[in-house]
């Protein structure tokens, strides 16, 4: 199956667990199982299935084929060519495409004199009037695509202006863009450019960023800090004829490598290996010096040979157009294809069945406490009435004036539940400062200060260190005081469920673990900017503002997304209490209401006690619902091609129709 095909199962695949997802809900709420806290939970998960987002981004040197392989994966259907990708540096800007059914379909483009401003690049994508906006029809291919040559348009500006937009170092000459007859220099006319169109991958969440050059890229540290970094997959493109370029190395070493640990959504991708193909060479012999490319770039970049596969793209694009089956084999776009789906569609199903199995198991656990709590309270009223038969009617009254003793006790504890409570907010108000936006700010007031200095900055390293080390110190003390808050509620519920016969329990705090990571991602993808060969870019006003602006934007996503999960642990934690005290209160006053109506006549003791036995019929069949509902969404299947093995090294699958196209 193409990578389209494939994205199409993944779809569908999304589509049945948001299904399966949504009748939980409905059902849950139809019981009356569901606090605020758990719808609060439920309409987040919905939204996360249902918005999901998947991002890949493709980066690469001039002229390496990228934008071909682009329009080869994903906009062959189109017949023709839809991303510009004639010789040259046809990628100025970065090109995000996308879908919103909120937005016409349309091509929006950022003027690059922006990077001269304050605002984050983030910031301007919620200031729509700052973009030059073109409507697209997206059933018009040749529409399409001379829309999208204008994201490849450039202008000429001064030395001067060249060095403030980020284009010129007198340090790194061989980055330097074109210079006319007249002096001045070749810069790209847009910053960023989002398409906003109804293909059906992009309808189904995928979203695809197509990077420019080198110099474009280290001018733009967003791009480096927060865009690629979040990808879900990155494709580098090389070219066969020659190689792993000096160039080439710095963007894999400068903006890409993330250590081994980090590497592992990599894909290099070894394009147009037809310059290889040698009509005085047999296909073995051919593919023999493919396969010896592709292990010396795999052993240059400090990658498995299976992350390095051969193409051709164009010859892909042109196959998949004519539909010629051999050459398709032979261009071998389909192993990567296979590839990137498995990486990018099966990572991303896997981390979406495990983000969504724990909040499913936790509100299923809430729902059947909720139940053994009804089942719990039903019995105890079985017992009672059983017990009130043949009985006269003083030993009705002493069972009610017990039940109004149990409700008195149980009101009375409203003190107590309070105190705990108030401890409990307490804590949390700790973990609040520590993840809030003053206390970010005061830990990034140290770096800020350092990079804003004029000219050269010294000792930004060490700052660096400290300000990263500072940070991982406050989450750690987040999660040190949320394992007490965890500590304190486990005892306190303990102690309530044990008088009041609650089943109550504390879910498990967020854990701080994923938001460390992040932290250190962030940290990795910024420290190229402080390494001894950006100096004199470092020195730059404009590029150590937008490196703020892009470090500052970044961390705030990570704090406020752990912030999010404390408060959501919080909210559940407050909200089975409520729930549970609220269930207590109303099996009072049904316990009264059943004494006073037997006190009336004796006939309705049976009518009771048979109610009672159909309601505990009910919920053992509610609790049996709720395990196959529970069991539906944590056992589905993952789909099959996730699961297929990859080639040990890349090309071996196509000897055959390499000879065969020969």
């Amino acid at each position: 199956m193409s990578f389209n095909e494939q994205f199409d199962q993944q779809g569908a695949w999304r589509r049945d667990f948001a299904l399966r997802l949504k009748r939980f809900a409905e059902w849950v709420k139809e019981q009356g199982l569901l606090n605020a806290a758990m719808e609060d939970r439920m309409l987040r998960l919905q939204a996360q299935v249902r918005s999901d987002k998947v991002m890949v981004a493709f980066v690469a040197e001039f002229s390496r084929g990228k934008s071909e392989l682009i329009n080869a994966i994903f906009f062959a259907g189109y017949g023709r060519r839809i991303m510009p990708a004639s010789a040259g540096r046809t990628t100025m800007c970065t090109i995000e495409l996308g879908y919103d059914p909120e937005m016409v379909p349309c091509l929006r483009l950022l003027p690059i004199e922006t990077r001269m401003q304050p605002q984050a690049l983030m910031a301007w994508r919620l200031m729509p009037q700052k973009w030059f906006q073109i409507e697209l029809q997206v059933d018009n291919p040749a529409q399409l695509a001379e829309a999208f040559e204008k994201a490849a348009e450039v202008q000429h500006v001064t030395l001067e202006k060249a060095r403030a937009l980020g284009f010129w170092n007198d340090d790194r000459s061989e980055d330097h863009p074109p210079i006319a007859a007249d002096g001045r220099v070749e810069v790209p006319k847009w910053r960023h450019a989002l398409v906003n169109i109804a293909h059906p991958l992009l309808k189904q969440g995928l979203v695809i960023l197509d990077t420019p050059g080198l110099n474009a890229i280290g001018a733009e540290p967003e791009l480096t800090v927060s865009l690629i970094p979040q990808a879900h997959a990155v494709v580098f493109v090389l070219a066969a004829d020659t190689g792993v370029t000096r160039s080439d190395l710095s963007i894999w070493q400068e903006h890409l490598d993330n250590g081994a640990t980090g590497s592992d959504n990599r894909l290099v991708v070894l394009n147009k290996i037809d310059t290889l193909w040698d009509a005085l060479s047999t296909p073995e012999q051919v593919q023999a010096q493919i396969d010896r490319k592709s292990a010396r770039s795999a052993e240059i970049l400090g990658l498995q040979c299976s992350q390095v596969l051969a193409v051709s793209a164009q010859k892909g694009l042109v196959a998949k157009i004519t539909h010629d089956d051999v050459l398709l084999q032979a261009s071998q776009l389909p192993v990567l294809e296979l590839a990137l789906a498995k990486s990018l569609i099966g990572q991303r199903q896997n981390i979406l069945r495990t983000a969504v199995a724990a909040s499913i198991q936790e509100l299923n656990n809430e729902a059947a406490r909720a139940l053994t709590m009804r089942r719990r309270d039903q019995t105890d009223q079985m017992l009672e009435l059983r017990g009130l038969r043949g009985k006269h009617s003083s030993v009705i009254q002493r069972m009610r004036k017990r039940i109004e003793h149990e409700q008195a006790e149980f009101s009375g504890s409203s003190a107590r539940l309070h105190a705990i409570r108030t401890v409990h907010n307490s804590l949390l108000g700790d973990v609040v400062h520590l993840l809030g936006l003053p206390t970010l700010r005061a830990e990034l007031a140290g770096l800020t200060a350092a990079l804003k200095q004029p000219g050269i900055k010294l000792r930004l390293k060490k700052t660096y260190s400290e300000t990263f080390s500072g940070l991982r110190k406050t989450l750690h003390q987040a999660q040190t005081t949320m394992a007490e808050i965890q500590a304190m509620l486990d005892s306190s519920f303990g102690q309530i469920n044990a008088e009041f016969g609650f089943s109550l329990k504390a879910g498990r705090a967020p854990d701080m673990k994923q938001s460390v990571q992040d932290l250190e991602l962030i940290e990795r993808s910024h420290l190229q900017y402080i390494s001894l060969g950006n100096v004199m870019r470092m020195a730059q006003a404009g590029f150590s503002d937008r490196l703020v602006r892009a470090l500052s934007g970044r961390m705030r996503m990570v704090f406020e997304s752990a912030l999010g999960e404390v408060e959501l642990w919080n909210q559940s934690a407050s909200a089975q209490l409520d729930a549970q005290m609220r269930e207590r209160r109303q099996s009072f006053d049904k316990r009264l209401d059943a004494i006073a109506r037997i006190d009336q006549a004796a006939l309705m003791l049976d009518e009771r006690i048979s109610e009672i036995n159909q309601q505990l019929i009910r919920l053992r069949a509610m609790e049996t619902m709720l395990g196959d509902l529970t069991s539906q969404l944590l056992n589905m299947e993952p789909l099959p091609f996730a699961l297929q093995p990859l080639p040990d090294c890349a090309g071996h699958a196509a000897h055959t129709p390499l000879a065969e196209l020969a």
